[in-house]
């Protein structure tokens, strides 16, 4: 992930990526033949403690273990939700300590919240991997993300982008590929555009736990960015109301991640229109759709689940835009 401008937030990783020069922050692709990696399982390296804390001390890229720990957790309470296999497997080979990152997630509550993210998203490839067998999705402030290992169709171009700190220790958890394409860059530094192949034109741009961190000045600007070089394509967030992102705050500071504040917020979906004339769609998914039903989660689940839903304090945005200029 990449870090808040502004010497407000401690987390000072981004600020020196995108105050440097093209040449500064050149794209490290990790690219193998396809010989190499046809439904082959790459054995990682291992990763210690010790690799854990390169990253930035209390910066927005070390909540990436967070977000991997609570999929994997989250997965072994619900695998018919969602079984993130991948990540058991790195949570499970690390010479780590997540017992203070696992008071992060002492609920039932929060294990279904993380879950239930990672399907929205996984559903959203899936719907443009219908249309777009051959098409190319771009995974912003990737972390430790494994979304690319769960829906994989066999012929997607998946490019994961983030920080160069990040992206180093995701080199040593998970192996890039022919077609699973690591790029160590800032979503800041606007040439990284230029290193995506698409099919036809149109790309599937996912950002999951990312926005928080930015002030929407930042986001407008980015996506304007994005669609000036792609003529058609979809982006798809998570994002929270006012209310939400307050409570989020506390719970980052409980892990012990004291300087990745969060700021960006959404309270009216379609105001985001605004952000370009280019925007034809905007679209709001629940996260969880009715399953604060089933009785088999606890009665505080279910009455949380139901708020956030029928509240309005979480959900997905997606949103569609076409470069009619183009």
């Amino acid at each position: 992930m990449d870090n808040e401008a502004g010497s407000r937030n401690k987390s000072a990783a981004h600020n020196k990526i995108g105050g440097q020069s093209a040449a500064d922050t050149q794209n490290k692709v990790v690219e193998q033949s396809a010989a190499d990696t046809q439904n082959k399982v790459v054995p990682p390296i291992a990763a210690t403690s010790q690799d854990a804390s390169k990253l930035q001390g209390q910066s927005v890229q070390s909540t990436m273990l967070l977000a991997l720990y609570g999929r994997a957790k989250a997965s072994r309470l619900f695998s018919d939700i969602l079984c993130d296999d991948e990540a058991i497997r790195i949570v499970d080979g690390m010479d780590y300590d997540f017992a203070q990152i696992d008071k992060s997630y002492a609920t039932e509550y929060a294990s279904l919240c993380c879950l239930l993210r990672a399907k929205r998203f996984d559903e959203r490839c899936r719907t443009y991997m219908r249309e777009h067998p051959d098409g190319a999705i771009i995974n912003l402030g990737s972390g430790l993300d494994t979304t690319f290992n769960r829906v994989d169709n066999g012929s997607v171009r998946w490019y994961n982008l983030d920080l160069p700190d990040a992206m180093t220790f995701r080199h040593q958890l998970i192996p890039a590929s022919a077609r699973c394409i690591d790029i160590a860059k800032s979503m800041f530094d606007y040439t990284w555009p230029g290193e995506v192949k698409t099919a036809d034109n149109s790309v599937l741009i996912i950002a999951g736990g990312l926005f928080y961190y930015f002030k929407e000045t930042q986001l407008r600007e980015l996506f304007n960015r994005i669609t000036t070089h792609f003529p058609t394509g979809e982006l798809f967030f998570d994002a929270q109301s006012k209310t939400a992102t307050s409570i989020s705050n506390r719970m980052v500071r409980k892990s012990g991640n004291s300087g990745s504040t969060m700021y960006f917020y959404v309270n009216d979906t379609q105001r985001l229109k605004s952000w370009s004339p280019k925007i034809r769609k905007v679209e709001t998914i629940p996260f969880f759709e009715g399953l604060w039903r089933e009785k088999r989660f606890k009665l505080s689940s279910r009455i949380q689940m139901w708020g956030l839903d029928k509240l309005k304090m979480g959900f997905l945005v997606s949103l569609l835009w076409e470069n009619t200029a183009k």
